[in-house]
């Protein structure tokens, strides 16, 4: 997963991407003890050129019980991010979420090598 931007200098599109990442670090699906970024939820960030944020996730499983909220806590964990403008947060299952997607640390997390 990277972040895309048309008009941003490659150097500030990595320094806020590195901000980005670490706010979606702060926000944990509440029935695994590991962050969104790490489970491999977010699929896209695009950066706008007036820093406008735009994220597709998706979540573990469609019928997951915080569906209804977790765009919500990733939107205002983005939104504290210094500098950002709008932050819109689509909800996307396609190509839908697996194990795969998760990063080595929240494979070692969960013990699941």
């Amino acid at each position: 997963m990277e972040a895309v931007s048309e008009s941003l200098a490659p150097e500030a599109l990595e320094a806020l991407t590195a901000e980005l990442v670490k706010a979606l670090k702060t926000v944990f699906d509440p029935e695994i003890p590991v962050d969104v970024y790490e489970l491999g939820l977010i699929y896209k960030i695009d950066v706008g050129d007036n820093k406008d944020i735009t994220i597709d996730m998706t979540l573990t499983a469609p019928a997951c019980p915080v569906a209804g909220e977790m765009p919500g806590w990733v939107k205002d964990a983005v939104a504290r991010v210094p500098g950002v403008g709008e932050v819109t947060v689509n909800m996307v299952f396609d190509p839908p979420w697996t194990p795969a997607r998760m990063s080595e640390e929240a494979k070692l997390e969960l013990n699941m090598f």
